[in-house]
């Protein structure tokens, strides 16, 4: 029989537990602090148990500006405290509109201590560095994340968006090891997979968090990626007795990596229906067959 390449098991990340399907908050924008709250223990209760957010996250999405979706998470443990030792708490700093990007010491200190302030918690779990600021030197950056650690403010240091010399860079300069890089991965987003990322992760033991991994919604709608991959996700679709985007999920869960899919739905029972990403099997033909499907192209 095949095997079945899909890793619904928890990961590690550093020394914390995760699900495999994550909650991101980036459009966590209801006024509802109730409905909020309701979809935080839904989430958990699924098993999502890290939760990630940014600083920036409330600039788009109908939220009410810089650093809303960390105010509304901040909100929902005033009113339920108890939620706070059930997740791995993970946001993100370093974009600085219009900037955009700055990780000089000043305003990284004042950025994670702000975040601190509007979730309304004493630590941070996962600190990632949102983008690099191309005019950072990475000894500059990892002295001030080493600060903040040392200091209590955050327990462990990821990146998103960087590039493996990027990684390594400040990798190079940290007394600590990164535990995560947070890469926009799936079935219609291969880079990483040609990149060297993953395999990097692989390498030094970073839980890679992909963000997108629905493909910003068209691996859903079909729209703007090949008929090929469309109709490949639709054939394993059925054969699984799933919809499309519970296959496109189970893609990203099948690289031996173990990723981590961060979902950006704001609906329960969408959490529930991919929670069926974690039952169903593709193996190593299906795997392939969504690769050249989304490139176009055979394998060599």
């Amino acid at each position: 029989m095949p095997e079945n390449l899909v890793n619904a098991e928890p990961r590690p990340l550093g020394p914390f537990t995760v699900g495999p399907l994550a909650l991101g908050l980036w459009r966590f924008t209801t006024e509802s602090v109730s409905d909020a709250r309701s979809l935080v223990e839904h989430a958990l209760g699924a098993g999502c148990n890290l939760l990630d957010n940014a600083d920036v996250y409330g600039l788009d999405w109908g939220g009410r500006g810089f650093g809303s979706c960390e105010a509304l998470l901040g909100k929902v443990l005033g009113e339920a405290p108890e939620l706070r030792n059930q997740m791995v708490l993970a946001t993100k700093g370093g974009i600085a509109p219009p900037v955009p990007y700055d990780q000089s010491t000043a305003y990284l200190t004042a950025a994670c201590e702000a975040s601190l302030q509007r979730l309304g918690v004493d630590t941070i779990d996962l600190y990632q560095i949102h983008r690099p600021d191309l005019f950072a030197h990475p000894a500059e950056v990892a002295a001030t994340l080493g600060d903040l650690r040392q200091a209590g403010k955050i327990r462990e240091v990821g990146v998103s968006n960087f590039t493996v010399p990027q990684i390594e860079a400040l990798a190079a300069h940290l007394d600590f090891p990164l535990v995560s890089l947070q890469p926009q991965y799936s079935a219609a987003h291969l880079d990483p997979l040609r990149d060297g990322r993953l395999d990097l992760a692989m390498r030094d033991d970073l839980r890679p968090l992909a963000w997108s991994p629905l493909g910003g919604g068209s691996l859903v709608t079909g729209e703007g990626v090949r008929p090929e991959l469309v109709e490949t996700l639709d054939r394993l679709a059925e054969r699984e007795g799933v919809d499309r985007p519970t296959v496109a999920l189970a893609f990203v869960l099948a690289h031996p990596s173990r990723p981590v899919a961060i979902m950006g739905t704001q609906r329960p029972e969408r959490i529930d229906a991919a929670m069926r990403a974690l039952s169903i099997t593709l193996d190593r033909n299906d795997c392939y067959d969504l690769i050249e499907g989304s490139e176009g192209v055979p394998l060599p």
